[in-house]
């Protein structure tokens, strides 16, 4: 039920969400308007936040989509609160005193000073970085370069992915036509594409020997009409990149449709985002939707198994897990990430509900990062977030196809999770104490928003709490709060 007393400001930020459900289910603005009762004109300046949604719409909008009402109306908010909590967690706002309260409220009253705030703060970022990396290139005696987006292109892209649920129809039933007219069985993908190249685009396949060209896996030869694919990858990988290279050849139509729709996709970041949608078309290719729905279920979500069966990676069978969000052919609801020795995180979908740091580092405590600790190993955590919600998550590393012995193969690690009451629907939730006291371990977004006062692992103080320190005691951390 939607209470009368909503603010109607409440109501009037969801046409992003949506343009985004609309395109999920493949309707046309006009095929949703006739089931909705209005007209497409007035639909339109709904999707483009120029009219409010009103709270009949809104219930309409939910049965039409098979979507829960509550997650429908907070998604949005939850997010915007928990970017710009993070944001203001930075240790320039300290003197401020302030609290989760005090940006819930903001952003319910005045969403869109919320969202400029948000702005002005990935362009304070922005600049602080500039002027690190000038300071460093001066130093150096370099000349500094120029900069000019509030968002770095990849956060773009994986705001786009999230955005969409991770889910493209036009690609999957581009991928779906391509087995029909390629005649692919699966038994011999790699032949069937290059037969595929050949006949429909006169492309020839060419396997180039590493130190012909150095560095390069993949190249695309218009004026010699091949495709040049490197000697260092191994089957899977060829099979990826030559769908990956159809994608940009015979869908490149189906890619700019979705990208003209999306106005959070900036020129600078269209690039990638052509890349991430390539590789979504590829994925779909190598693990065609229902296929790979009946394997994940009949499994158990064994990626290890999926991988073999659709000779694919494990990063690439992960990914594809989260993409199944076919409306009445849905598998569990993941999030994943990836992230480097560093911490630094590469890539992120959240299908799960779970928050990921967009402006600081992330919590020690999840087990993507003692991935490292035990290379190819699966890691198994039961987390608890600050906000209640538990989850079940995996991790495990991973290293690039490429290089030679002289070439440094980057290593990194791959979480994937989903909220509990999942669990049971992987296979590694077996022997697992699920509700034991115990088996969950609290974990949280990122130091700064953290309010537990014994974390050992801290690393900085919460904005949550006042910092107190005993110069007299010393725990496992300095701003742990002593347990006694």
């Amino acid at each position: 039920m939607v209470s009368k007393g909503r603010d109607v400001r409440e109501v009037t930020r969801l046409g992003a969400k949506v343009k985004a459900l609309r395109r999920q289910h493949s309707m046309s603005q006009a095929q949703l308007a006739e089931k909705l009762g209005v007209s497409p004109s007035y639909l339109n300046l709904i999707e483009n936040n120029r009219r409010p949604l009103p709270a009949a719409m809104m219930i309409q909008l939910a049965t039409v989509f098979g979507v829960e009402l509550g997650a429908f109306v907070a998604d949005d908010d939850a997010r915007l609160s928990a970017d710009l909590l993070e944001a203001l967690s930075d240790p320039i706002f300290e003197a401020h005193e302030l609290h989760g309260a005090d940006v819930k409220e903001l952003v319910t009253s005045s969403p869109n000073l919320a969202r400029a705030m948000l702005s002005l703060y990935r362009a304070y970022e922005e600049t602080r970085e500039r002027v690190d990396n000038l300071a460093s290139r001066v130093s150096d005696g370099e000349d500094g370069g120029s900069g000019r987006a509030l968002l770095a292109p990849s956060e773009e892209v994986n705001d786009l992915v999230q955005r969409q649920g991770n889910y493209f129809p036009a690609l999957e039933e581009a991928a779906e036509e391509l087995w029909k007219r390629a005649r692919i069985d699966g038994d011999d993908l790699y032949g069937a594409l290059r037969f595929h190249l050949r006949e429909a685009h006169g492309l020839e396949v060419r396997i180039a020997r590493w130190d012909e060209e150095p560095g390069v896996l993949r190249r695309f030869d218009a004026e010699h009409k091949r495709v040049v694919l490197s000697e260092l990858l191994p089957t899977r990988s060829r099979n990826f990149q030559l769908a990956h290279q159809l994608a940009l050849l015979a869908h490149h139509s189906v890619i700019d449709a979705i990208l003209d729709e999306d106005a959070g996709v900036s020129e600078e970041a269209r690039p990638l985002a052509r890349v991430a949608l390539a590789n979504y078309f590829a994925g779909a290719v190598l693990m065609p939707y229902r296929r790979f729905l009946e394997a994940a279920r009949s499994t158990r979500y064994d990626l290890d198994v999926l991988g073999r069966r659709f000779r694919v990676g494990f990063e690439q069978a992960a990914h594809r897990v989260t993409t199944l969000r076919r409306k009445g052919a849905e598998g569990v609801p993941f999030h994943m990430l990836r992230i480097d020795v560093a911490g630094n995180l590469s890539k992120r979908f959240s299908g799960s509900g779970i928050r990921f740091a967009r402006f600081s580092g992330a919590c020690p405590r999840w087990n993507v990062f003692a991935a490292f600790q035990t290379p190819n190993m699966i890691r198994i955590q039961v987390s608890k977030m600050l906000d209640g919600q538990t989850y079940f998550c995996i991790a495990r590393t991973i290293q690039k196809d490429s290089g030679g012995f002289h070439q440094q193969q980057p290593v990194l690690a791959i979480g994937l999770g989903c909220r509990i009451e999942h669990a049971r629907e992987l296979v590694y939730s077996d022997g697992v104490a699920l509700d034991a006291p115990g088996t969950a371990v609290p974990v949280g977004v990122t130091c700064r928003q953290c309010d537990r006062p014994d974390c050992d692992e801290r690393a900085v103080p919460s904005m949550r709490a006042p910092l107190r320190i005993d110069e007299n005691v010393r725990g496992a951390s300095l701003y742990a709060i002593g347990r006694r």
